[in-house]
Parts: C-alpha cells; structure tokens; sequence
C-alpha cells in the first residue's frame, strides 16, 4: 500500500492541487504490540474495542496529511522526498524478505535434518 501511495505521489508531482498520500501502519503495530497496554477483551461483535488492538485486526491506512507547505510550487509533493521514501520501502520489503527466507532455510534444515 505505500508503495502505491508513494508511486501516485511521484506520478502526480505536476499535477495543479495534488495532496500526497501517505500511510500509517507502523504506529499502530507499536501500540499493539506493546506489553505496558492492557487488552480488553469483547464478549460480543457490537462493544467496542478497549486498550491495545488486536494484531489480526490491523489494518494499514491511507490518509492525506494536513500540510499547508508546496515545496514544489504545485501541490504538496516534494520529488525528492517521494524518492527518499520509495528507497526507504525497497530496503526495507528487501531487508524483510531477506529475514523470512533465512527464517525459511532453518526450519527446512531442521526438518529434513540437513545442515544450512
């Protein structure tokens, strides 16, 4: 989803009135999964959630951020930034799946018995 969100920013750099997309997940993450917050927990589909969110619930979200600035004169788009941000993501999705493969080649090593 930010990829998306960062490719429409870049994309609509020129584009007269534009407000850059931007997404929110890592904040949510850290507040469920933060062992100071208490859960609650929900006896039926219609209470409200309390304290800290379920982790199977989580949900990235778009919003357009409230910034005033165009640093590019147009809209609010700053290509340099976007760019910073779109390498930022490719090192992080690369550093991930690097993590989950490595994480892969050990529980295959364990099961058939082999080492790595």
């Amino acid at each position: 989803m930010r990829l998306k969100a960062i490719a429409n920013n870049i994309a609509n750099v020129n584009t007269p009135g534009y407000k850059r997309i931007e997404v929110n997940f890592e904040s949510e993450l850290r507040k469920a999964l933060d062992p100071r917050v208490l859960q609650g927990a929900r006896t039926n589909g219609n209470h409200m959630t309390i304290g800290r969110p379920d982790l199977g619930t989580l949900r990235p979200e778009a919003y357009r951020p409230n910034d005033p600035t165009l640093p590019g004169q147009v809209n609010n788009v700053d290509i340099d930034m976007e760019m910073a941000k779109l390498a930022e993501n490719q090192i992080l999705f690369q550093a991930g799946v690097k993590m989950l493969s490595d994480r892969n080649s050990v529980l295959r090593s364990a099961i058939t018995g082999k080492g790595i």
